[in-house]
């Protein structure tokens, strides 16, 4: 059967059963919308973003929500460089997205024609693999790859530069049933005597804890890891990106570790004998001073990634594959234990725990608002938030008990993927409650999503955390820089509800902490997009947290 380019696209994201494409067209990806408007019905939801960087954002939120790979399409030059910052965000998140960009023709290709640019080159270090596609013939298998590549192994983002005459060149379509990509052979089922020896390590280990990182999502190995800790009692961390893995509500889950985590979490990490290390790369965030970092704890590293095994910590048993098969084995291996005099020691670390303590006070505070938003979802909803202390706060306090439930820029820290994010994690799981939590500085940054939230219909709620600064630097410049507000106060912030009535949504104003539940429970009831603009304490802070180059022990903010 001979077809198009654009055919053969369409043919290959069916066959790969994508249920959603977000994007912008442009002159160069011309020909594939044009395709997409030659078919009576799509075999996909095709989703009008109003920024590319919007898009991608968009994508991902629906790749993490759904475990799906997520996919964009954008058009040359401008189109191609908005999808940077979230192709980064992608790469350093694990997250499988593909993304299609237009391209000059080929003929055209490297004489800076009207929106070219390299994009391949751009994008080689931010994303796992890319193409360019320079023959129609080729499309098939580069379609075929690129999806393998992305949701295979440690998953990441896989970039498809298109030029215009190879979407309209004619070729037959075969698309390839298996692949045998040279150099790419992931390893998933792990050194069964490593195994072995991680099981006796723990077995013996006095005061054991396990670190649980993004790894435990992407492998679905959240059930694997509730079974593990239920056998043998050892306490539970997150990372950032390990949020959700593991119920918050369990009694053996100590909060979130790093830089910004929690007191009890750092402190118990910093006095454990062993660390059990579960599909998280050691990043800066969690290990505060390297040097300083568990100096006399053991660790067990496992990670479907070899690369990140010994790149920051060193593993006294490393174990490369993938995490759902490897605890299972694991498992057989363990038996029944309970470290009494360790659960103690913790417990009372737990009792000086500042987050786990009742917040007294009258004012419309981060804490206040999220504590009431766990009362009224008791967990259930899927939490997305953008970048700054409102994440932190939600780290905290936000109830979250399902894998793939706290949605967030983790490496990159990019402000404005929140919103998007929340966009494409709503399309993805129309069934469930979307809440997207965002400060007035990031909201602001792709504040034009609101068209494509509110065309869409999407019953998305977003509580702004607004408090009129760049609330992370300015606590920054609080604490290290003698209150220089420099270039962190946002003035001329606008009237968001009107902002968002003017685009067709519904907006209230929250200044009092009685007026809040009312509201919500009104915003939920609605089952429309709603924006509650939440004016809380403009110094209000995030603690506790490790100052930088301190020891993850060494917090500030803690009585």
């Amino acid at each position: 059967m001979e077809l198009t380019g654009t055919e053969i696209i369409v043919e290959c994201l069916k066959l790969e059963k994508v249920r959603v494409i977000f994007g912008i067209p442009g002159a160069a990806i011309m020909p594939l919308y044009d395709t997409f408007g030659k078919y009576e019905e799509l075999p996909f939801k095709n989703v009008l973003s109003r920024h590319e960087q919007g898009a991608i954002h968009a994508a991902d939120g629906y790749a993490r929500a759904t475990g799906e790979v997520g996919v964009c399409v954008v058009t040359s030059g401008p189109g191609a460089t908005n999808l940077v910052t979230g192709l980064a965000n992608a790469h350093m998140d694990s997250v499988p997205l593909v993304a299609i960009t237009g391209q000059v023709p080929t003929a055209m290709v490297g004489n800076d024609a009207f929106q070219e640019v390299d994009i391949t080159g751009i994008t080689l270090p931010i994303t796992k693999h890319n193409y360019i596609a320079r023959k129609v013939e080729d499309l098939p298998l580069i379609m075929k790859e690129a999806f393998y590549i992305a949701r295979t192994g440690r998953p990441g983002p896989v970039l498809i530069d298109l030029p215009k005459d190879v979407q309209l060149s004619k070729s037959n379509f075969n698309y390839p049933e298996k692949l045998n990509k040279r150099g790419y052979n992931p390893s998933y089922k792990g050194n069964l005597k490593q195994i072995k020896s991680a099981a006796i390590k723990i077995m013996n280990a006095r005061k054991p804890i396990i670190i649980a990182g993004g790894g435990v999502i992407n492998s679905k190995s959240s059930m694997e890891l509730l079974k593990i800790v239920d056998k043998t009692n050892i306490p539970v961390v997150n990372t950032f990106m390990g949020l959700s893995s593991f119920p918050k509500n369990h009694p053996l889950f100590l909060g979130m570790l790093g830089m910004y985590g929690q007191y009890a979490a750092n402190q118990s990490v910093s006095n454990a004998d062993l660390i059990i290390a579960l599909g998280t790369r050691f990043d800066d965030r969690i290990t505060g001073n390297l040097n300083q970092f568990c100096r006399l704890t053991e660790i067990i590293h496992i990670d479907i990634d070899p690369a990140e095994i010994g790149k920051n910590i060193f593993a006294k048993i490393p174990i490369v594959g993938d995490l759902k098969y490897i605890l299972q084995q694991l498992n057989n291996y363990l038996e029944e234990k309970k470290e009494d005099a360790w659960l103690t020691e913790i417990n009372n670390i737990v009792e000086k725990d500042p987050s786990r303590k009742i917040e007294n006070g009258s004012l419309l505070s981060s804490r206040f608002i999220l504590e009431s938003l766990n009362n009224f979802f008791a967990g259930e909803a899927i939490i997305v938030t953008d970048v700054g202390q409102h994440q932190m706060w939600a780290a905290h306090y936000a109830q979250v008990n399902f894998p793939r439930h706290f949605i967030s820029s983790g490496g990159l820290g990019a402000m404005g993927f929140g919103f998007p994010a929340a966009i494409g994690a709503k399309i993805g799981c129309p069934e469930k409650q979307v809440i997207c939590i965002a400060g007035d500085g990031g909201f602001q940054m792709n504040i034009q999503e609101l068209a494509t939230a509110i065309h869409n219909r999407l019953p998305i709620i977003v509580l702004l955390m607004n408090n009129g600064y760049l609330g992370m630097v300015r606590q920054l410049q609080e604490l290290f820089c003698d209150k220089r507000y420099v270039s962190t106060l946002l003035a001329g912030n606008p009237d968001f509800v009107k902002v968002v009535e003017s685009y067709g949504g519904i907006g209230y104003r929250v200044d009092k902490r009685e007026e809040f539940m009312p509201i919500l429970q009104e915003a939920h009831c609605k089952n429309e997009f709603v924006l509650i603009d939440c004016h809380i304490p403009q110094e209000e802070n995030i603690f506790p947290l490790v100052k930088p180059d301190a020891s993850i022990n060494q917090m500030i903010g803690v009585d």
